[in-house]
């Protein structure tokens, strides 16, 4: 029987609050939340609760942030995602390629558009594998969505080459990728359009749900700026009947005010993972991924693959340590999927990386002393 779906995210948060090097970092990031709450009072006052001013304020400087021409606030980055692939005219029957290691939402959004995802197996950088995505192209490909990975770019210049020669849309989920960049261009001016997450443990967030979607080209925009606001040209003309999709107006107040803080977000979190690669360099059993000079990286995750992965876990949490998977089972192996006829050993790297990686630590609230902890717990383990 279908286990009954429940809010199970209470006992979630709660389970980890003890912890004292710990992923929740939002008591910290939202310690100045009066001067977010005046800037919301404001909104108050304005009655401007939908499609307000600072929505209009946000996409514009998301825009300039990631070097693009358009921004479109949306409810999700889940919708972000969708919404995209209906703008690039991904429909029923259609197929998009995308890769089997990711977080749900990603098939979640290609399959509530009526298609039908297509995994391409992983390489060492836990991203989608270019060399193995020709093969997977058929007359009902439509679309290719790589996946920049805890923050880091996937191979845009490889993967573009492909959608070029078989003219195919590319949708980027970069949903923990703000401010990252390959070869000096920032995530989501790669592709077509690219759909980003402002999720409350991302590392540009709101006090909710909420996301906002980037592309250069202006139909793409346009497209989904109908389509998140009921297809409604203005207040009396519906030009399609389409979703509600807004970005409120109290969550962009959110996301503006953090997009003071981004870069210093973006550097202390590049540093705290460099000092985990330093501390873990050459402990036998910790295998990071590798590091691509023409990549940034911007660590939504700090993921490594390691040996004796649950004990390891059970470990570090016994020592204070907040160490998680993400995630344990790839995306063809759910239950969600049974219908699509994989199986076990179809795509061998992401189940292996599903079954050893463990994810630690690194927000901009994290400090010096606490990395060395947690490089110092994990070589106290294997030795």
């Amino acid at each position: 029987m279908q286990k009954t779906a429940t809010n199970f995210l209470p006992d979630q948060y709660e389970s980890t609050q003890k912890l004292g090097i710990n992923h929740n970092y939002l008591p910290e990031q939202f310690a100045d939340m009066d001067a977010i709450l005046a800037k919301v009072r404001e909104v108050v006052v304005q009655g401007d609760f939908t499609l307000g001013r600072a929505v209009d304020r946000v996409e514009e400087r998301y825009a300039a942030l990631q070097g693009a021409k358009h921004a479109v606030g949306v409810n999700s980055g889940t919708d972000a995602l969708r919404l995209a692939l209906i703008a690039c005219g991904i429909k029923q029957g259609d197929e998009v390629i995308t890769t089997p290691y990711t977080f749900y939402a990603t098939i979640g959004a290609i399959v509530t558009v009526g298609a039908r995802p297509v995994f391409v197996d992983i390489g060492d950088d836990y991203n989608i594998d270019p060399s193995k995505i020709e093969a997977a192209i058929t007359p009902k490909t439509k679309a290719i969505l790589p996946v920049h990975w805890s923050g880091r770019p996937c191979l845009m210049d490889q993967i573009m080459a492909i959608a070029k020669k078989h003219n195919l849309k590319v949708v980027e989920d970069a949903c923990h990728a703000v401010q990252a960049t390959f070869d000096g261009k920032f995530t989501g001016t790669l592709g077509d359009v690219a759909g980003f997450s402002f999720h409350p443990l991302k590392n540009l967030n709101v006090w909710g749900d909420g996301g906002i979607l980037v592309t250069n080209n202006a139909e793409i925009a346009d497209k989904v700026r109908l389509i998140r606001n009921h297809g409604l040209i203005d207040r009396d003309h519906c030009a399609e009947f389409s979703f509600n999709s807004r970005l409120d107006t109290v969550q962009a107040v959110v996301a503006d005010h953090l997009l003071n803080k981004l870069d210093n977000i973006t550097a202390t979190r590049i540093r705290n993972a460099h000092a985990l690669d330093a501390g873990l360099a050459g402990v036998r059993g910790v295998k990071p991924p590798p590091r691509d000079p023409r990549i940034k990286e911007v660590f939504h995750l700090y993921c490594i693959e390691v040996e004796r992965r649950d004990e390891l876990q059970k470990f570090l949490i016994s020592r204070g340590i907040d160490a998680k998977v993400h995630y344990p089972i790839p995306m063809h192996l759910q239950p969600a999927a049974k219908d699509w006829g994989y199986k076990v050993g179809d795509f061998p790297r992401a189940e292996r990386l599903c079954g050893n990686v463990l994810s630690l630590p690194v927000h901009e609230f994290i400090r010096p002393d606490q990395t060395a902890e947690m490089a110092a717990r994990i070589k106290e383990f294997y030795a």
